[in-house]
């Protein structure tokens, strides 16, 4: 049964692909735990270096923009940090060592929840499949919560074993919880819109669309506007 999920963690990491991944997925939850008081940090996998259908665009000064941006958004959404693990785009791999990185990451910021890609979730109607780099990093996200972090014997040069309480996995087909992002939705669209290299339409479109999508989810919760996910809590 779908459920609200009200409750703010204490400290929370959002796990994603490319620089504008955690604003289009869950950027009005994490600016709504920011504002509570949560320690948020997000973590991103890639440097968004082939996010450009220009041929003319030189991946390395792309991907120095988008780190800019990247950080510009972060600021917006009031997180408490953002990190950069910068492997190239189309290239990351479910890996010993990308597993080892999250660990890390994971026991040194020690979050209540994680949130990351759904990546079950594959296809979306006639026009759309999830990108091989949300699916990597979603498996490799869920694959560090547990066991991994929780365990001592895993990689246990990357910090002290950490267990994560709770999971929200966005971009699902089966959501099974929302988020109320009603005073939040605002801020979402303004992180967005710090992704200039990535918006080719208005500001108002783009703005738009936000709030749409946000009612529309917003309904199947029973307010005005909300995020949705699918809600796992690890066994210990």
């Amino acid at each position: 049964m779908a459920e609200r999920v009200d409750d703010v963690p204490a400290s929370a990491l959002a796990i994603y692909a490319h620089p504008d991944d955690p604003e289009v997925s869950c950027g009005g939850t994490l600016a709504r735990w920011a504002r509570a008081g949560s320690a948020v940090h997000v973590a991103v996998c890639t440097e968004g270096d082939k996010g450009s259908s220009d041929p003319s665009v030189v991946p390395a000064e792309l991907a120095r923009r988008r780190a800019a941006e990247m950080a510009a958004a972060a600021e917006v959404l009031g997180v408490t940090g953002h990190h950069a693990l910068g492997h190239p785009d189309g290239e990351i791999e479910n890996t010993v060592e990308l597993r080892r990185e999250l660990v890390a990451l994971i026991r040194e910021i020690r979050p209540e929840a994680v949130i990351c890609p759904d990546p079950t979730a594959v296809f979306f109607g006639p026009s759309y499949f999830n990108h091989h780099d949300h699916r990597v990093v979603g498996w490799a996200a869920l694959d560090a919560v547990s066991p991994a972090a929780a365990q001592p014997h895993y990689f246990p040069d990357a910090g002290d074993a950490h267990a994560v309480s709770t999971v929200f996995l966005s971009g699902t087909l089966e959501p099974d919880a929302w988020v109320d992002i009603s005073d939040t939705v605002d801020l979402k669209a303004q992180a967005l819109l710090c992704h200039e290299s990535q918006i080719d339409e208005t500001a108002e479109w783009l703005r738009t669309v936000v709030r749409e999508r946000a009612e529309e989810a917003g309904r199947l919760a029973g307010v005005a506007c909300a995020e949705g996910f699918r809600l796992f809590r690890p066994a210990g």
